[in-house]
């Protein structure tokens, strides 16, 4: 399975954060699955593809041409694309996606992980299930959760659209909402206009 995972070009305050970024990667590796992620050799994003790579994993970087301008990508990526720009580079990663997660990051990694969310919604992020998951390590979304409640609660989305939304607090979470993963989506919507949620 591909699993695009979005996240930090900063390792954070929280020294968990590489930790859990280091589990996820050795764990991705060791069940077969392959990294999909913005191709950084820095801060939680080279310490996540360096674990998948040191536990022989695959990896996928994808980035705009002007940050390999800079020298600023992973040089021992298994398959690197190279994008116009940075739209382009959210596009490429969803579309190699068969699931998605955010780990704490900063408002690239909520662009990113809220585009997904956006596409699920007006179902046209695949006909299946590919799960949308938002790593909370150490209460690190807990606002961003509140908001969604409040989002919910003040009808902007349904009340589907908010579980799809997936908390994960360990990789246990993650395994079982993997289980998931390219299911027929009973709920998925194609039509956006008129749409009324239970």
């Amino acid at each position: 399975m591909n699993i695009t995972v979005y996240c930090g070009a900063h390792y954070g305050k929280d020294p968990e954060f590489s930790y859990r970024a280091k589990e996820l990667g050795t764990w991705i590796a060791e069940n077969g699955h392959k990294l999909i992620y913005g191709a950084g050799d820095v801060g939680t994003m080279g310490v996540l593809a360096n674990a998948v790579l040191d536990a022989g994993g695959e990896v996928t970087g994808v980035t705009p041409d002007f940050f390999v301008y800079a020298e600023e990508i992973h040089d021992k990526l298994t398959e690197l694309h190279v994008v116009p720009d940075l739209p382009e580079r959210r596009l490429k990663m969803i579309e190699l996606g068969d699931a998605f997660i955010a780990l704490p990051g900063g408002t690239g990694t909520l662009d990113e992980i809220t585009e997904v969310i956006t596409l699920t919604r007006l179902g046209r992020l695949s006909e299946n299930i590919k799960p949308v998951m938002i790593y909370n390590i150490n209460g690190f979304y807990d606002h961003l959760f509140k908001f969604f409640d409040r989002v919910a609660a003040e009808q902007f989305f349904g009340k589907k659209d908010r579980e799809n939304i997936k908390e994960v607090k360990s990789i246990e979470d993650i395994e079982k909402i993997l289980e998931t993963a390219g299911m027929v989506d009973e709920n998925r919507t194609t039509l956006y206009a008129g749409r009324k949620d239970e």
